[in-house]
Order: C-alpha cells, then structure tokens, then sequence
C-alpha cells in the first residue's frame, strides 16, 4: 500500500471517529509528524477534549502499526479529561527510519515525552502505559529523566534484556526469540519451514539459509555473553537514575514474569528519589503473557480477571491528575495464590515471612526436608540433543507452544528425564516466592545444560507445571566471561526457576523434575563446548546428578506459614 493510500484511509478513519463522537467532544489529529532529535519524524495519533483547555497526556509508544491502542480505548480516555496518544516507533507503520529492536526508543522515548509536555493542550505531565515492547519502550528512556514524565505503567516488562528476554540463564530463549524477532524483521516462514527452521543448525545460519534477512537476530546470536552490546540498554544497570513511579504488572506464567519482578525490586530499593521508590506498585496474576485467566489446561475463574483500565485510570488520576483517591495508601504489592485462587495484598516483594526451605533430593525419586544419606547414590541419564525433552507448557510466548500450566503427560517417564516427589501432603502447603535448584552434577561433556522444572502433582495424579529454569554450564559463575567445565568433575550449579504463588492443596505432591533440555523453549546444547551458534555437530553427555551429605542437591521453596 502506497503512502498516499495509507494517508487516505487515516484521513477516513478519522472523519467517522469525529463524526461518531461529534466535534463538540473530542478533537483527532491522525498522523501527526513528532520530530526526533535527528529529523527523524514518528507518526502520531493525537486524540483531545475539544474544550479548551490543558490536560495530563497518555502516550503509548507502539511498534505493532495500530496495535492494542484504538478508538475505543482514546475515547475513554479522552472522556475521563486526557489527551491520549499513540505513536508508532522508529520506523514502524508510517514512521520514518529504520526499526532496530530497543535501542533507538531510549533517544525517542525522551524526545517524544518533551514534545508532549510542551503543547499547548498539555498539562505538562505525560504517563506512559503499554504491555511488553510498549513497557520496554517506557523503561528504555527512563533513565533520562524527561521532565514531563510523571508515571508509567508498564506491563509484562523486560528489564535486563541479555539475562530476562534472550540469554536465560546463558540458554538462547529460542523459540520466543525466533518468532518475534523474525516477524518484526518482516520474516515469516510458513509452518513446515519453521519446523525446519527450529532444527536447523548451525544457527548463525537459519536466516539466509531459509531465504530470509534479519539483521537484530544474527546480532541477538552474536553477542551470547552479557557484553557491550546488550549494556546498551540494560535498564537494571540504571535503576539509580531512573525517578518515576511506576504501576507493575506481570503474570506468574509470562515470558517476562522476572524482568517485572526486578523492576519493582530494583526501583522500590535504589530508584533515584525517595518519591519514586515509595512510589512502586506490583500486581502479579495468574496469566500469560496475554493476561488470560484461562491458560494452559487450567481455569482460574472469573475472579482472576481484574479491570486493566480502571486500574490505570486510578493510578494516572492520582499522578498526573494530583487526585488523592486512595491508591497510594492501599498495600503496594497484589498477588494472585494459585490453588486457592484468590487475590491477596502484602507489603513487599518477596514476603518477609517467607521461610527458604530446602528439600533435598533422594535415593528411589524422594524429595524430602530431610538430608540426604551419606550413602545416597548419584543418578545418571545421556542427554542426546537430536533427541531432547519436548517443552510442554511454561512461561513462555513462542508459535505453536502453549503457555501456562500444562499436564505433564509422560515426559517423566523418559529415560533422559529424572523425576524427585514429595509424599502426598497431610495439609495445605503455601509456595510463595523466589525459587531456585541447588545442583551438584557432572558431565561428561565440555559445555551442558541442566534444567529443572517445579511441579504441582494434584490428587487424581495430573501434574501441572509451576515453574522451571535452565543454567548453561560454561555460565554458571558469570554471564560476563563464561568458562567451560572440566569433564567428569562434580560441580555446583544455581538453577533460578523465578517466582511463584501457589497452594499445594492437602493430598498433592510437590514434584521436580531435572534434565538438560526443554526444546524448542530454549536451544539445544551442543555438549561440544564449541563457540555459540556456530555447531552443525551435536554429541551425546553423560550426566550425573549427586544427592548425598557430601553433595546436597536442593529446590529451595520459600513456604508461607
């Protein structure tokens, strides 16, 4: 479609939106050229109370062309005394320049959030909102400290891009990574070519052997370590210079579920003014990264669902509009309890009544509080990345895989899969919180993956997954300089399965499961120790998990008394 046809169309849209809401009401100013610091200009959709007057802004900055912002959701904020506007980032939509994921929205970001402040129909103040590339888009330019920016609102928010969005603990997010990063690059491939496509190898390839150009992905598997290029726009790495209020929401299966966690952690700690950490707010529910309430194979109810909107008007009123309605005085953390299916306030994140207790794994599958014997033998499975575990379920947003909690099926019983379960519980046992695996293993390979994955076993036997995790092994001391391993020799490995909320009723069994793969989630570890993304060779690993006094391998729960 040719820009004058596009121009058309808005300028259609734009009279029916008026025509509907009467001019008296509301006034639409569609494509409106926002100039950046370097000529660059970004397409702007403005919407405003006809009367005169100055009104606090909303600005969702969009990369997706119209996006989840629409008529509908402008009017409503026009009509409860906003201006609301949506603009389309660098080179997306009708915007000028050239789009390269995150870095040019920290310059523009700022630049934008100015522009506002200074119209003549502002109030000054500008709050952003917006879910996942649209929260990225208002945390990437916070550090800039525009003075028109009052308070965001961001959404399943990635923080530290290497560690949160690509590089989970050092594994390549691939599937995720893949399909989002080949569709903004204006690549995809039909379904029999992406199957193709996930197994292709070696993966600084897939791209142009399948007839496609995406240049942020070869980047993405350029740079596997936490280097100079994802510092670029690591927001953790500045927290201290950030100074703005911030309303966090997350979900405890979202793919970016420990990004909003840290952004609150971090802000409510070492943000930039006292205001700002005393102005933190996190709700965390039982959703993916969509916010459903019925995800995976489980329903949460009606309850789980909760009203975004008004939500975000509150939180706005009190800070653009300076309303004292009561938000800021009600407990700033809300959380969904799975199991019980219920929301509950706290006062902090995580809960300082949490007790972190271990429970150690066994001889014969046992997962107990108690230690291990001294004579507790190790066990031992091949991990064959031809040949690895199927991902089923989990937080995690990639084509053709279900997120949330799935039932687990048979994938226990495989041989590559070692399974340790609690007795059925004698009463209803709380999991709120930080969890990570505590893993004295070895391999027989260079370079490996271990992976762990919590798991809810309920009284009719379906198991449904809560959490998991995965640690490459040359990343197990830093993410900065990895170091392969020595074969053969027991080393201690921190697996971070994130966080969760949920009731293991009486009759359950608390389950964790231990392998070295979760594909196509995360990559396939070559076990060749090899330079990243350049393998077409794959090798079997022999490895072994220890459980003994010596070797005390661990899930630690943080249960809720």
């Amino acid at each position: 479609m040719s820009n004058t046809s596009k121009w058309v169309l808005s300028l259609v849209a734009c009279l029916a939106i008026t025509s509907a809401w009467g001019q008296e009401t509301i006034k639409v100013e569609r494509q409106v050229m926002v100039p950046m610091r370097d000529g660059i200009r970004l397409s702007t959709d403005i919407y405003r109370p006809a009367q005169p007057g100055q009104y606090p802004v909303i600005l969702m900055r969009d990369p997706y062309g119209s996006g989840p912002a629409g008529p509908a959701e402008a009017k409503q904020w026009v009509e409860h005394g906003y201006v609301f506007v949506h603009q389309q980032v660098r080179g997306r939509g009708n915007s000028e320049g050239a789009f390269y994921p995150y870095i040019n929205e920290i310059n523009d970001g700022f630049d934008t959030q100015q522009w506002l402040g200074a119209q003549p129909w502002s109030s000054g103040k500008v709050g952003m909102k917006g879910g996942s590339y649209l929260a990225s888009a208002q945390w990437l330019s916070a550090h800039l400290r525009a003075p028109a920016l009052v308070a965001i609102a961001p959404t399943v928010t990635p923080f530290n891009y290497h560690q949160d969005v690509m590089y989970t603990g050092g594994a390549l997010s691939f599937a995720s990574r893949m399909a989002w990063g080949f569709s903004m690059g204006g690549a995809n491939p039909d379904d029999a070519t992406w199957e193709k496509m996930l197994r292709h190898l070696p993966l600084k390839t897939m791209d142009k052997t399948f007839g496609f150009n995406v240049p942020h992905w070869r980047d993405w598997l350029a740079h596997p370590n936490y280097d100079a290029y994802w510092k670029m726009f690591d927001v953790e790495s500045r927290i201290s210079q950030i100074d703005v209020p911030s309303l966090n929401i997350g979900g405890w299966y979202d793919t970016f579920l420990h990004g909003t966690l840290t952004s609150y952690t971090g802000m409510r700690d070492r943000a930039y003014s006292e205001q700002s950490r005393r102005g933190q707010k996190l709700v965390i529910g039982p959703w993916e990264h969509f916010r459903r309430s019925v995800i995976g194979e489980l329903d949460f109810g009606a309850q789980a669902r909760i009203d975004f909107e008004a939500l975000h008007r509150r939180w706005f009123d009190h800070w653009l509009k300076g309303e004292d309605n009561g938000f800021m005085q009600e407990a700033p953390v809300r959380i969904f309890v799975m199991g019980e299916n219920r929301w509950r306030d706290e006062q902090e994140w995580p809960l300082a009544r949490a007790q972190a207790t271990k429970y150690y794994l066994g001889s014969a599958g046992q997962l107990s509080p108690r230690k291990p014997a001294a004579s507790s033998k190790p066990d031992t499975y091949i991990y064959d990345p031809e040949n690895p575990v199927p991902t089923r379920g989990g937080s995690l947003m990639a084509r053709g895989l279900t997120a949330g909690p799935l039932e687990q099926g048979d994938l226990g019983k495989r041989a590559d899969v070692l399974v340790f379960t609690t007795p059925k519980l004698t009463k209803d046992t709380e999991v709120t919180g930080p969890i990570t695996v505590t893993l004295y293993a070895a391999s027989s390979a260079p370079d490996t993956d271990f992976t762990a994955k919590l798991i809810d076993v309920h009284a009719d036997g379906k198991a449904y997954n809560l959490v998991d995790g995965i640690i490459r092994a040359r990343y197990r001391q830093s993410f900065e300089n990895p170091t392969l391993i020595e074969p053969g020799k027991v080393i201690e490995y921190t697996i971070d399965l994130w966080a969760t909320s949920n009731v293991f009723k009486k009759g359950h069994r608390i389950r964790l499961d231990l392998s070295s793969s979760n594909f196509p989630r995360f990559d396939r570890n070559p076990n060749t120790g090899h330079a990243f993304g350049e393998d077409a060779e794959l090798r079997k690993a022999t490895q072994t998990i220890h459980h003994s006094e010596q070797y005390p391998s661990h899930i630690t729960l943080p249960l809720i008394p």
